[in-house]
């Protein structure tokens, strides 16, 4: 079994990558009210801070702060994924032995990708990511017209300008594959 090296720093600000496992499925722009109940109900319950969230058909990348003192952005991830999961009609679940001996839905990879924010400038870096996800996966030509993105409520607090993406560098659009 692999021992995943995972940084869990009380209050820390992380990047996350969250996949379906079908990479063909368009569950979470599909039922996104259902998404988003989801993470209003998790944040509820395990408080965070949403820096930047970018949902795409079948997959979200999401850049959190959490309380300071707490660390287990595992529990929140694991929260959303289920209630998510639970919320969505049951024909979505793929399920097979080994996911129904662990309880789970069948929607999500097991595993999820999880960076720490070193820095002012790696913070920069994963938003600028997060939102130029769209367009980098050919979905939208701007930024602004991808309609499952914080960058909106962003733009509206005068934190981006609407053409911002329009110009971006290429380390934005390949800081990760996906």
């Amino acid at each position: 079994m692999p021992n995943y090296r995972r940084d869990y720093t009380l209050g820390g600000c992380y990047f996350f990558t969250v996949v379906l496992q079908d990479r063909r499925a368009n569950w979470l722009i599909r039922y996104i009210d259902a998404f988003r109940a989801a993470w209003r109900a998790v944040a509820v319950h395990y408080p965070f801070t949403t820096i930047a969230v970018t949902l795409l058909p079948e997959h979200f990348h999401a850049v959190l702060t959490l309380p300071e003192n707490d660390h287990d952005y595992s529990q929140r991830l694991g929260a959303l994924k289920s209630l998510f999961s639970r919320s969505i009609p049951p024909i979505c679940r793929q399920t097979n032995a080994s996911k129904q001996n662990k309880r789970e839905s069948g929607i999500w990879q097991r595993r999820f990708w999880e960076h720490r924010i070193r820095d002012r400038h790696d913070l920069e870096r994963h938003i600028h990511y997060t939102y130029y996800n769209p367009v980098k996966h050919g979905y939208v030509r701007r930024v602004a017209d991808w309609p499952y993105t914080s960058f909106h409520r962003d733009v509206k607090n005068g934190l981006f300008l609407p053409d911002w993406g329009e110009a971006i560098a290429s380390s934005s659009q390949n800081l990760y594959d996906d």
